[in-house]
């Protein structure tokens, strides 16, 4: 038998190359797998995060790779793909309106799944209101899921499932939406691990549509586990841009681990509230919020502290003059800052820092910790400090994670593609989710799969 997991270069949760694809185990005997499910001659909407084009271009396919093995699977085993995801942010929550632009629409992913199977995809047009954009899946589709049936085309491509109406919405547009969507396929499959949250698109379909987890949502849900049942010593290394977004996910990474980093914002955050420190962009309500998190380290000590840090006087670029180096020794009450956006290099020099790194046997990276593009050299440097450690599990998360990684260290970055001590986790942000929920089955839209699994079984009873 193979090595659990391992089959033939592609991770899969629970089956072997031998065993002729039956059980063995799985990460969790109430979620239903995408093997259990009957695809001959179905229809199958894939809900995929796909959400990796800006200004119309991908910025790294990483998160379309990871899903194909499901795509395979399906076509394999006879059924017909009708894909979907979401990419951007076009409602605007405020003015509750849709905007739809090219640069987020999925072309630019449909024509990269095209050069890289060499398979036709068709992505259907709706019409949409300027404000509330796609109102409903009108009838025109039905053409294409002729084509699909008769396979004549690969697969379809739904539009943004943020340009339509009912995604985000919490109503009447909302129902009217998963029940359209389930019109189109027999069968749902969410392969979709980095969006969580409880959309149309990821959670109401399972209400009326066979409902099944995805090879790369199995394989996230696997992996995450060993985020929640860390091999220890534990560190952690988490950078946002807002810390009251992330009070929640921080409060339980810090019950978790034994070392905590944290960057950007966070991080500045953190400082002004230890040290009484004026920091610029840092919001005085976030100050007060991060002071239980200094007045818990004073027992524990868990936050490891990068010294050394960047500060410069816009945010517009990196001018000579205009940046300089800070050491957080020198930090006194009253005392008042330009942007600080990156830690310097030689933070990760100290002896404290390397000792906590070093001799980590798993760390968890969910961090930029410089202002990109023009403040990477801590980011970079931080890289090259976590690959040293040889013996750890290394755990990277999110998309903008992952793009620094491959932008700022290509070649490591697919060292770490075929490296086991490495994982690359397609939704940062959903891994601080169930970390913060402190399980990987209690995100919604895993919820969803087990409660559609129940009902099932209760129709149909063997």
């Amino acid at each position: 038998m193979a090595p659990y997991g391992q089959e033939n270069g592609l991770t899969r949760i629970g089956y072997s190359v031998d065993d002729g694809l039956e059980n063995d185990k799985i990460a969790d005997p109430r979620l239903p797998l995408l093997p259990d499910a009957d695809l001959k001659d179905k229809i199958v909407l894939l809900r995929v995060d796909h959400n990796v084009v800006k200004k119309g271009e991908i910025l790294d396919q990483y998160r379309i790779d990871v899903t194909l093995p499901t795509l395979y699977n399906i076509t394999e085993r006879g059924g017909r793909p009708i894909l979907m995801t979401h990419v951007g942010r076009p409602y605007d929550k405020k003015n509750k309106t849709v905007t739809i632009r090219k640069d987020e629409s999925v072309d630019a992913i449909v024509a990269y799944l095209q050069r890289k199977l060499r398979i036709k995809f068709v992505v259907p047009k709706f019409n949409y209101d300027e404000k509330d954009g796609i109102l409903d899946i009108d009838t025109s589709i039905n053409w294409l899921i002729t084509d699909l049936r008769k396979r004549k085309i690969g697969g379809i491509y739904l539009p943004n499932t943020r340009w339509f109406a009912g995604e985000e919405d919490k109503g009447e547009k909302l129902e009217r939406f998963a029940i359209q969507l389930a019109g189109l396929a027999d069968v749902f499959v969410n392969d979709a691990f980095g969006s969580w949250q409880p959309h149309g698109s990821t959670y109401h379909i399972t209400k009326y549509l066979p409902s099944y987890a995805g090879l790369c949502m199995q394989d996230e849900l696997y992996h995450v586990e060993a985020v929640l049942n860390p091999t220890r010593p534990f560190i952690a290394i988490v950078a946002g841009s807002k810390y009251d977004t992330k009070i929640g996910p921080l409060n339980q990474i810090y019950k978790k681990v034994d070392k905590l980093v944290l960057g950007g914002v966070i991080y500045n955050t953190y400082l002004c509230a230890k040290y009484g420190v004026k920091i610029a962009g840092v919001q005085d309500s976030d100050i007060e919020l991060a002071k239980e998190l200094v007045e818990q380290d004073k027992t524990q000590g868990k936050i490891v502290e990068m010294d050394i840090l960047v500060e410069t006087d816009t945010l517009s670029g990196r001018f000579e003059g205009k940046y300089r180096a800070v050491n957080v020794k020198d930090f006194a009450p009253g005392k008042t800052y330009n942007y600080i956006v990156d830690i310097d290099p030689l933070s990760l020099e100290s002896e404290d820092v390397l000792q906590a790194l070093n001799s980590a046997k798993t760390i968890f990276v969910n961090a930029v910790m410089g202002f990109m593009p023009n403040f990477w050299h801590g980011t970079s440097k931080l890289d090259e400090v976590i690959d040293n450690n040889q013996s750890a599990k290394k755990y990277f998360g999110g998309g903008d994670t992952l793009q620094a990684f491959k932008s700022l260290h290509p070649n490591l970055y697919q060292a770490a593609l075929d490296n086991t001590n490495y994982y690359l986790f397609t939704g940062g942000g959903t891994v601080l989710k169930v970390i913060e929920e402190g399980d990987s089955m209690g995100l919604d839209t895993v919820r969803a799969l087990i409660e559609n699994k129940t009902k099932l079984q209760s129709e149909n009873p063997k």
